[in-house]
């Protein structure tokens, strides 16, 4: 009598490759997605974090580099064509990446995939931050580029709310993984980093930036949360015009 004989164990893979490159057009658009995740908006990134750290010194010196940033020659222009229109395309287009994609995670928990779905998620959470960041602190309410004295008191009456503190954190986080990963596999696509082992070197590398972004931007956090400028006026002059008040009264004594 003939047995019934047991289905074979499905054979398990390493994983979804990380590594996946696009076909047809979609190829350049996926480079062009990865481009501009680097430049401009991870130099954006960069500097936004480093000029928000000047939070740390009080509302008049993060009002003198908001005074800075806004009298930048073109920077209207400069603030479309190298910051809002690649985001819109790197936002949306990424988008279009975590719905079609799939991770597998639950059938093949590699490192590659739990990495896939991160990056996906921390994408999504980026997107939906600056899109309601970008209309809050850019066009509503006081404005900023004529009004950059306002601007520590802006966000800190914003972030009053423990919500959106908690929103804030969250999305720092979020951020500065994403970006730091991304820059991994930007070296990983564009062959910067051939190999095994220059990707595992340089996966430290990334980890180490991403840490040090994810601080700074905390700590900038904190700096309009904490109690050392609770209560900040509601506009204070740049400390570039209080030096020039002050040289101006030096010189008529």
């Amino acid at each position: 009598m003939a047995t019934a004989q047991q289905p074979a164990a499905p054979v398990v893979s390493r994983g979804v490759e990380p590594l996946r490159a696009g076909k047809g057009t979609s190829f350049i658009w996926r480079k062009l997605h990865s481009l501009l995740g680097i430049v401009p908006i991870g130099a954006f990134l960069v500097e936004h974090i480093v000029s928000n750290f000047e939070a740390l010194k009080g509302p008049a010196a993060y009002a003198a580099q908001v005074k800075f940033l806004n009298g930048l020659p073109l920077v209207r222009v400069l603030e479309w064509t190298f910051i809002f229109l690649p985001l819109i395309y790197h936002g949306v287009y990424g988008v279009y990446i975590w719905v079609q994609g799939k991770s597998n995670v639950v059938y093949y928990p590699w490192a590659g995939n739990w990495m896939y779905v991160a990056q996906r998620w921390t994408g999504l959470i980026a997107f939906a931050y600056i899109v309601q960041h970008v209309l809050r602190q850019r066009f509503m309410g006081v404005n900023l580029p004529e009004h950059p004295g306002a601007a520590f008191a802006k966000v800190q009456h914003e972030l009053a709310n423990p919500w959106m503190v908690a929103v804030y954190v969250i999305a720092m986080i979020a951020i500065c993984w994403h970006f730091a990963y991304g820059v991994w596999l930007f070296a990983a696509k564009w062959g910067i980093t051939p190999g095994e082992t220059a990707r595992r070197r340089f996966a430290w590398v990334c980890a180490a930036l991403g840490v040090a972004l994810a601080v700074m931007g905390l700590a900038s956090i904190w700096a309009f949360v904490g109690p050392q400028f609770k209560n900040a006026p509601e506009e204070v002059a740049p400390i570039s015009m209080m030096i020039a008040t002050t040289e101006a009264i030096s010189v008529q004594g």
